[in-house]
């Protein structure tokens, strides 16, 4: 079994990109400086560089029409990047972070769920996809609560 982990593409928020702060403020978005290596965006899947400008934006990560329909802040740079992809292979920013693994099924519906310790991720993603209904895992930031990533099966 094999799976791949995607960043956002960024296309739909490169209309932001060196907007004026009051233009992203009436778009409900903030403009931040990196100030300390905890700032992970959500198309490279990296933890972005010291003095490096991100946006915060809200992000739907689950558009289902039932009750697991989920959206939070994200962080995106503002650098134009492709979405990384890693196929059986960890992204940066789930190395040193406590992750919720929640598996969805065909009909968006939670199947399962776990929490994963720095360097646990794999195992937690193989752990779940072992269950043949869940279709996708949607990882997010345990204390924060923030969506990082989608895995799907490869």
């Amino acid at each position: 079994m094999t799976y791949v982990v995607r960043g956002l593409d960024p296309a739909p928020y490169r209309h932001l990109f060196g907007l004026p702060d009051d233009e992203l403020s009436k778009r409900g978005v903030v403009r931040m400086t990196v100030d300390d290596p905890t700032y992970p965006c959500r198309v490279s899947l990296t933890d972005r560089t010291e003095g490096e400008s991100v946006l915060l934006v809200n992000h739907v990560s689950h558009e289902v029409a039932n009750p697991y329909r989920a959206s939070h802040a994200i962080f995106v740079t503002e650098a134009d990047e492709p979405p990384a992809e890693f196929v059986d292979v960890i992204p940066p920013v789930f190395e040193t972070r406590v992750l919720s693994l929640r598996g969805f099924d065909a009909d968006g519906m939670m199947a399962d769920a776990i929490l994963t310790q720095p360097g646990e991720a794999d195992s937690g993603i193989r752990k779940l996809f072992a269950n043949p209904a869940i279709e996708t895992i949607h990882a997010h930031n345990a204390t924060r609560g923030c969506f990082s990533a989608k895995i799907e099966r490869n």
